[in-house]
């Protein structure tokens, strides 16, 4: 799974019929544990996700699997809103 943070909507008047009632969200994964910075991307919304809210994303055949949907063109869907985090190693311990 990821952590991101929604920063954005997608609005497409033409696409898949199987994306016809998805809500897709554009999802900035965060730096939380460190490391290189990962490229934005759209996720399909499991979760009813606003724009600044921080989530957890699966990508692959379990983006699909979250909405019974096999076969549709899903790359990662948004399966979450974490209300807080935190870091026993760091001490770090966060709220959203």
């Amino acid at each position: 799974m990821i952590i991101g943070k929604v920063i954005g909507n997608v609005w497409a008047t033409r696409k898949d019929a199987k994306l016809d009632s998805l809500k897709l969200m554009i999802v900035s994964p965060t730096e939380i544990f460190g490391g290189e910075p990962a490229k934005t991307f759209v996720a399909a919304d499991g979760a009813g996700s606003g724009i600044g809210d921080l989530v957890l994303v699966t990508k692959g055949g379990s983006a699909r699997a979250a909405f019974d949907q096999v076969k549709a063109p899903i790359d990662a869907t948004i399966v979450g809103i974490i209300d807080s985090y935190e870091l026993r190693d760091s001490g770090k311990e966060d709220s959203v």
